[in-house]
């Protein structure tokens, strides 16, 4: 039988708590790691329940989920069958966090950063010509954390979603908005993979507070190039990393595969 995990947290639009939620998890978790490949037909239904664990009901809701997220489709006398690839939904976030769980993200991970170098620089040319004063207060507080948590990685890392999340909103661009939700879901991951990369290192953030420091500087004067060409220069920095660390990762994988 297919191991259930316990609760798992998301920012996704869908509940993934209580067995429900299990069922989703484990079931999307075995689609992106290839257990189960684009074209193929799922089990069958009852071979699902008994997989699984669930009954019939939880099963059925789960794969309506998994069908929203573009994973699966079901036809009548047909069987539920697992979508190509370029069918599935790049901007859900569970997507996403199942891609890096089973390795498998490096790919879409380098092509969000590719897009976040560019809208996040327009967002924060948007952002200096219309920040109010609690947009400009928002990414104040954020950066100040930030500099104050330059020691502390987890910490740190949420502050650098609000700091960007702060910056999306003050642009007024709903989409952009929107965007930056997936980019905070990214940047956690981003976090998460250059901290298993630097193991036990104690890493200071000083200098890349003060990066962003400069990019609320740049907002707050009202200078749209002066902000956006300090934003790229954010996320060229973080693109550096998240490179750095997906690179030590890999060596580390072949180590353990020669040893």
């Amino acid at each position: 039988m297919t191991q259930v995990d316990g609760d798992v947290p998301t920012t996704s639009g869908y509940a993934m708590r209580g067995r429900q939620g299990k069922i989703i998890e484990a079931i999307g978790r075995d689609i992106i790691g290839g257990r189960y490949g684009p074209g193929d037909l799922l089990p069958r239904e009852t071979e699902l329940i008994d997989q699984y664990r669930t009954s019939r009901t939880s099963l059925r809701e789960a794969m309506k989920v998994l069908a929203a997220k573009g994973l699966v489709e079901s036809r009548q006398k047909v069987g539920t069958r697992v979508r190509d690839r370029e069918l599935w939904s790049v901007f859900d976030s569970d997507i996403l966090r199942w891609q890096t769980s089973t390795g498998n993200a490096e790919g879409v991970m380098r092509d969000l950063i590719e897009l976040r170098q560019i809208l996040e620089p327009a967002s924060a040319r948007l952002a200096a010509g219309r920040a109010g004063l609690d947009d400009l207060r928002r990414i104040e507080q954020a950066t100040t954390r930030m500099i104050a948590s330059a020691e502390e990685h987890e910490e740190y890392a949420a502050n650098d979603v609000d700091f960007h999340l702060a910056v999306y909103a003050a642009s007024h661009n709903e989409l952009l908005s929107r965007f930056g939700r997936l980019v905070a879901d990214f940047m956690r991951l981003s976090f998460d993979v250059q901290q298993r990369a630097r193991a036990h290192a104690v890493v200071d953030f000083s200098e890349d507070a003060r990066a962003h420091a400069a990019v609320f500087t740049d907002i707050n004067r009202g200078d749209p190039a002066a902000a956006a060409e300090s934003m790229l220069a954010v996320v060229l920095d973080g693109k550096n990393a998240l490179i750095e660390a997906l690179s030590t990762l890999n060596q580390s994988d072949q180590g353990s595969v020669r040893s």
